[in-house]
Parts: C-alpha cells; sequence; structure tokens
C-alpha cells in the first residue's frame, strides 16, 4: 500500500492522521508545506485541495482525517 499524506506545520487533523497511520503501522510519505513542498504542488496533484491533511492512498484521493477514519473501518 502506497500512501502519501499532505500537510502542514502546526496542523492539528495532519497530527491526528499520521498518528492513526503510525499506531496501524501504515507508513507513509509525508509531504508537509513549507517544508520541501508547496501549496501550489498540492493543487496540482489534487486540484480540489481547500484543507490538509489531504491523503492518497494506492494512487486514490482519500480526504481528509475523517475521510481516513472511514476508510480504516
Amino acid at each position: 500500500m502506497k500512501v502519501v499524506v499532505w500537510s502542514k506545520y502546526n496542523c492539528t487533523s495532519c497530527d491526528q492522521a499520521k498518528l492513526l497511520l503510525g499506531q496501524r503501522e501504515i507508513a507513509f510519505e509525508e509531504r508537509k508545506i513549507g517544508d520541501g513542498y508547496t501549496k501550489e504542488e498540492l493543487l496540482e496533484e489534487i486540484p480540489t485541495a481547500r484543507s490538509v491533511p489531504q491523503i492518497i492512498i494506492d494512487g486514490k484521493i482519500i480526504g481528509g482525517v475523517s475521510e481516513l477514519k472511514e476508510f480504516l473501518k
């Protein structure tokens, strides 16, 4: 499973998503805006993104932390 988490600094929801994945021992690549990545790069990959986190699993856009919780059920 290939998981990408788009996040930014000081984002509680981002931290929740990463914690959830960590608890399930699911490896993920973090793309942090302001740390090597830009908002423009996020919007290139996910044009509909209006917030972070944005989570992509195996190429499919899952959405934010609440959608991740649903996906992992």
